[in-house]
Formats: C-alpha cells, sequence, structure tokens
C-alpha cells in the first residue's frame, strides 16, 4: 500500500493541477525517463484489455508485455485499491 506523506500528496497534487496532454508531456518528460512512461502507458493499455476480457496471450502478442506483467496488472485490476478500475471507468474504455 502506498503510504500517505506531504511529498506524495504534493506529486498528487501537481497531477490534478496539469491542464492539457502538452503539459502532462511536459511535466512529465521533466519527471520521469521515457521508459517510465511508456512502462505506465503499457501497464493502463494492459488494464484496459484485461477489462475487455482479451486474454493474456493476445495481449502480451499485440503489445510485447510479459505474461507476468500481464498477471501483476490483472491482481491490481481484480484486487487492488481499485485505481484502474476508475481511470478505466472515467475514460470509458471498458466495452459493456
Amino acid at each position: 500500500m502506498l503510504a500517505h506523506s506531504e511529498s506524495v500528496d504534493r506529486l498528487f497534487d501537481t497531477f490534478l493541477a496539469l491542464g492539457s496532454r502538452e503539459e502532462c508531456y511536459a511535466y512529465f518528460e521533466d519527471l520521469c525517463t521515457v521508459k517510465e512512461v511508456q512502462d505506465m502507458a503499457g501497464r493502463l493499455e494492459v488494464a484496459i484489455r484485461l477489462s475487455r476480457g482479451d486474454s493474456y496471450q493476445s495481449i502480451s502478442r499485440e503489445t510485447d508485455t510479459s505474461t507476468a506483467t500481464i498477471g501483476r496488472v490483472s491482481r491490481c485490476l481484480h484486487y487492488g485499491a481499485g485505481g484502474y478500475r476508475a481511470v478505466i471507468d472515467k475514460l470509458g474504455e471498458e466495452e459493456t
């Protein structure tokens, strides 16, 4: 579980303050490595595909993601804090 702290709160507040996709690109380019951003984007893509019912094999093949990572994302999606589900619902990415 992620511990609450003043510094983590401040970090999250900076995300909430970003007003455009371009601001996000600029901030994340400064904050993270390109690989870190790509890894986060990849995990979100896996969560979206899992929520649609795609198989591990098709996700792995189409996203070049290991089945170990897919399994971790699946556990978070089903038994985690609800973060993936909340953003997927907000984005309207899940097929109903």
